[in-house]
């Protein structure tokens, strides 16, 4: 079991992302922004980057699994830039959840 901070302020996306990873046996915690919530002690933080800076998440110790929309090609490719693990459209986020968060907690 590791611990997961989703960043969400979409309810429904968030509720999403908390039923998808606690079915596979993980912890989660949701927060509107990383400035909001305790990161402490938590194994991989899953992000909506429409709602939070991607520069934000990273150097932090755990690994960050980012998504947005896929036309959003320029949030995609600066959160790239500053280091985020993995960043998925939604829709692959929303389909592949668990696998993705599996293989960046395998690392």
């Amino acid at each position: 079991m590791a611990r997961v901070l989703s960043i969400a302020t979409d309810l429904m996306l968030g509720s999403r992302v908390e039923a998808q990873l606690s079915a596979a046996g993980h912890e989660v915690t949701t927060s509107p922004s990383i400035e909001e919530s305790t990161w402490e002690g938590v194994d991989l933080i899953v992000a909506d980057l429409d709602v939070e800076n991607p520069e934000a998440l990273v150097g932090l110790g755990m690994p960050v699994l980012g998504y947005c929309s896929h036309l959003d090609v320029e949030t995609k490719e600066a959160a790239e830039a500053a280091g985020v693990d993995q960043v998925v459209p939604r829709s692959r986020m929303a389909r592949e959840l668990p696998a993705l968060a599996e293989k960046l907690l395998s690392r």
